[in-house]
């Protein structure tokens, strides 16, 4: 197991590597001029040229690249201009809500979804199969900031039960009730397409499990199917979905983007946003690098977490 993750962790560097060459050279080659950007249209040449210094504008593109990756290997991921702060102290600030909202999102499909697919497998081409397929169809169609934007219209406008953005409410003192409250509704519009997915795949994973000799022999021995059906038929699912789970979690944080944008969460989404508005390429850097890193091991750790669950699944 240590070889295995230091075999992994080792990989990590050029994978990310390359993460930070492809964010550098978009983020380069975007047409305009990042300087004119940030100041605005009726700055003058002189600061212009000032901040052009200032960011590295006036140098080659490959000095520009080692510059900044010489400087994120020592834990610098430079200055924001925009914010006028560092940006890992920006990133250290809204990571926590991302990693909040994500993970919020993750839990609720992880359990529905799973559920959803035990439960349409075990009743095969029965009602609650066809009810859970059509509703899982209808959650994986539907793009996530357009329900966003139909759970706000709902929940917030027109019964009122729900906030509409932000993370806590200006007069409500912060605490935890105001939190889950203003996390219901970012978190249940990312869910959805994801929950969707484990469905779908842990119905026909679910299915597999079932025709095994080892649940024959189960309810042959006379064990209860309760007992065969979530003791052991579900356990082994739950093992060979965790790569599933591993690979969706990169598309929660990918969502969380937008979903952040149209609630106002204060995380590294919307950071995201307000940075590639203002051109602000450093933040932009050091945002995506953080993200990529966080899917990465996320990814990491659902391989060993399948492993756990199933020792026979080896580790490579």
């Amino acid at each position: 197991m240590s070889l295995y993750l230091l075999r992994r962790l080792l990989q990590l560097i050029p994978v990310l590597f390359g993460i930070s060459l492809v964010v550098f050279l978009i983020m380069a080659l975007l047409p305009g001029d990042p300087a004119l950007a940030i100041l605005g249209p009726y700055a003058t040449p002189e600061s212009l040229a000032t901040l052009r210094a200032e960011l590295g504008l006036d140098q080659p593109l490959w000095r520009r690249f080692l510059v900044w990756l010489g400087n994120v290997l020592q834990g610098d991921l430079g200055w924001s201009v925009t914010l006028q702060r560092p940006v890992v102290d920006e990133i250290a600030e809204r990571i926590g809500p991302t990693l909040l909202l994500a993970a919020t999102a993750l839990a609720l499909s992880v359990v529905l979804g799973l559920a959803a697919g035990a439960v349409a497998a075990t009743h095969r081409r029965q009602w609650q199969d066809k009810v859970l397929t059509l509703a899982v169809l209808i959650g994986i169609s539907t793009p996530q900031f357009w329900l966003a934007l139909l759970l706000i219209l709902v929940f917030a406008v027109w019964l009122q039960w729900l906030p509409v953005s932000g993370m806590f409410s200006v007069y409500a003192g912060g605490g935890v009730a105001d939190l889950l409250r203003h996390l219901v509704l970012p978190a249940s519009s990312l869910a959805v397409v994801v929950t969707g997915v484990l469905a779908r795949l842990g119905r026909a994973a679910m299915l597999e499990e079932l025709s095994q000799d080892y649940v024959r022999m189960a309810r042959a021995k006379g064990l209860a199917e309760r007992q065969v059906l979530y003791k052991h038929a579900f356990l082994n699912m739950l093992a060979k979905m965790m790569p599933v789970i591993g690979l969706q979690t990169g598309f929660l944080l990918g969502g969380a983007v937008y979903i952040e944008t149209v609630f106002q969460w204060p995380g590294v989404g919307r950071m995201l946003v307000d940075a590639i508005s203002a051109r602000d390429l450093l933040t932009v850097q050091g945002g995506v690098l953080i993200m990529a890193s966080a899917y990465v091991l996320v990814n990491l750790l659902a391989d060993v977490l399948q492993h756990l669950l199933d020792p026979r699944i080896e580790l490579r």
